[in-house]
């Protein structure tokens, strides 16, 4: 076992003299007062090892011993870590005692001794490899899938496999045999690192099947799939955590991991608050149930918060690999990348724009490859979707982060001060916002098979009708409405009709909250039909009444329940405006 002592310190960056192999991002503890800290190695110069601690450094002197483990940093993975409230380091928060946390005080992440039910899938003689499917517990009422660890490799021959019964997180459940003769026991958990990508799966195709959120406006403007990728910036107050609250309680997914990567304590409080009284409309359970939370506060340790954002990517690719779908929520990336620059500029690294390391964006893109959709060794289907937020400083979406993030993440939804001022919400602007998904021929495919062939037609058009009306408003502003023709208010308000009708939502409305697509699909196509028709008016205050009214009215269907008698009310009055006022049909 290799040692090592203290040689120097710089906050959290400490340099050691070692007496054997290390290796780059192996673990290692040092003991500081009969305390031992988590560190990683994160820089090796012939006998001087640079390692990054996990906790406080301070007391730590020089000539304190350190103790290296021969691994990296790893996550323990098994049965039991859904509902659980983690650290970056995948320490039960829950577990701990007291207020503070204290300094090496580490707490399993699994409770090894809990007893689960299993079900065997394999038989003895099966053929299996890393991954395979060897059986089943239920965990929180979801199917959770044991499989060969994930450091196996070459195939494998089950040689003996316990039958159903009730066993212990730690107690062998199969012995297999690989294809030296040699025999290694499996239990229900597993171990691996957290900056390596979990490789075990058939191929990794395009994803194409739309992820439906519940959230007009990106599920009909922006779409993202199961198995994308997006992020959404924005400065203070524009609504991040709602729209992410929003996403992960109404998505379609099976898992739902949040990680708090360096946000403000108070706001990770509020998650660990309302996320266990959040109700899953999906089961009519509550959401905690299948969800995971990943806490890292902007004042724990910058290493820590860089930590974080791996474990929970981790987490996430190990319940893919059991054909399950994931979301994975990080808030924020840009505090994971303020972490990256701090230990680059403590080890006096070459710094990129705005002192970020200069392979931010090679950091990034690796990091978001991570999700996907995949098909695994079996056949089955498996998907990580992964949402990020960044906070840019002071709203501003010119800086690296958001810069980087833009070039890797197919989804771009721009939260912004103007329209949460204007009490538009989602704050997410209409223009500047895209999805890429929407150019794919397979996504083109999918959506024209299971909502309408004219969908993304629909979708375009009005985008078009959004940034004309932008252009018109412009105009407005600068000649007043005196100054632009008639025609061109009409064609002003027939884009807040899609803003004010498709774009915003209520999210604490019991109805308007979760708008599922087939309603979706109705609005778009209604709204859609007024804005194709002609109008004729006398002045712009006449048009002005119109389309206000007509908003007043169609958001109020938005408010009723789909179909029902009051939604139909509404909707007749609104047939009978448009008939009176239109002229002709284009």
């Amino acid at each position: 076992m290799t040692k090592g002592v203290v040689k120097g310190i710089v906050s959290n960056l400490v340099t050691l003299e070692v007496d054997g192999p290390v290796a780059q991002n192996e673990i290692c503890y040092i003991t500081v007062g009969g305390a031992r800290l988590m560190s990683e190695v994160i820089k090796i110069i012939g006998s001087n090892v640079y390692v990054q601690v996990f906790e406080s450094t301070r007391g730590m002197r020089v000539g304190d011993e350190a103790e290296f483990t021969d691994h990296m940093l790893e996550v323990t993975l098994g049965p039991g870590m859904l509902s659980k409230n983690y650290d970056g380091l995948q320490n039960d928060l829950d577990a701990m005692k007291g207020v503070f946390l204290k300094r090496g005080d580490y707490t399993p992440p699994i409770d090894e001794d809990r007893v689960w039910h299993f079900i065997p899938i394999a038989k003895v003689g099966d053929s299996v490899e890393a991954a395979s499917w060897l059986g089943e517990v239920t965990e929180n009422n979801q199917p959770h899938k044991i499989m060969v660890p994930f450091v196996f490799e070459g195939t494998y021959k089950v040689v003996s496999i316990k039958g159903e019964g009730d066993y212990k997180a730690k107690d062998e459940i199969a012995v297999l045999e690989g294809a030296d003769g040699t025999k290694r026991s499996v239990s229900m958990i597993q171990h691996w690192p957290v900056k390596r990508a979990i490789p075990c799966y058939k191929e990794k195709p395009r994803p194409f099947k739309l992820l439906e959120t519940g959230v007009r406006t990106l599920d009909t403007l922006n779409p993202i799939v199961e198995g994308g990728t997006g992020f959404i910036p924005g400065p203070f107050g524009t609504g991040k955590t709602v729209l992410q609250h929003a996403i992960s309680k109404q998505a379609e997914a099976d898992i739902v991991i949040m990680a708090a990567c360096g946000e403000r304590a108070n706001e990770v409080v509020e998650i660990f608050v309302e996320f266990p009284e959040l109700e899953d409309p999906h089961t009519g359970r509550k959401l905690m149930e299948r969800t995971i939370i990943i806490a890292n506060t902007s004042n724990m340790p910058v290493a820590a918060r860089e930590a974080s954002v791996y474990t929970a990517m981790t987490i996430a690719e190990y319940y893919r690999s059991m054909g399950l779908r994931v979301l994975l929520m990080a808030d924020s990336t840009s505090r994971w990348a303020q972490a990256l620059r701090e230990m680059s500029n403590r080890l006096e690294e070459l710094p990129g724009p705005d002192a970020f390391p200069m392979d931010l964006s090679a950091i990034v893109a690796n990091f978001y490859a991570r999700a996907g959709y995949v098909i695994l060794n079996n056949g089955n289907p498996g998907s990580v979707t992964f949402i990020g937020t960044v906070s840019p400083a002071g709203g501003n979406l010119k800086e690296p982060v958001t810069e980087n993030t833009k070039k890797v993440a197919r989804c771009f939804y721009a939260l912004e001060q103007l329209r949460a001022d204007r009490k538009r919400y989602p704050a997410v602007n209409p223009i500047d916002s895209y999805s890429k998904y929407l150019e794919y021929p397979e996504f083109e495919k999918y959506v024209s098979e299971r909502i309408s062939s004219d969908w993304l037609d629909m979708v375009n058009e009005a985008k078009m009708r959004l940034h004309q009306g932008k252009e018109i408003a412009e105009q407005i502003n600068i000649l007043g409405d005196d100054g632009v023709p008639v025609e061109y208010h009409t064609t002003y308000w027939k884009s807040e009709l899609i803003d004010f009708v498709i774009l915003q939502q209520d999210a604490f409305d019991e109805i308007d909250r979760n708008c599922p697509l087939e309603r979706q699909e109705y609005m778009l196509k209604l709204v859609m039909d007024i804005c194709r028709r002609d109008f004729s008016f006398e002045d712009f205050n006449e048009v002005m009444h119109f389309f206000r009214e007509l908003i007043n009215q169609l958001k109020q269907m938005n408010f009723s329940e789909f179909n029902g008698s009051e939604f139909n009310g509404y909707l007749e009055r609104v047939r009978k405006m448009v008939e009176e006022k239109t002229t002709s049909d284009k």
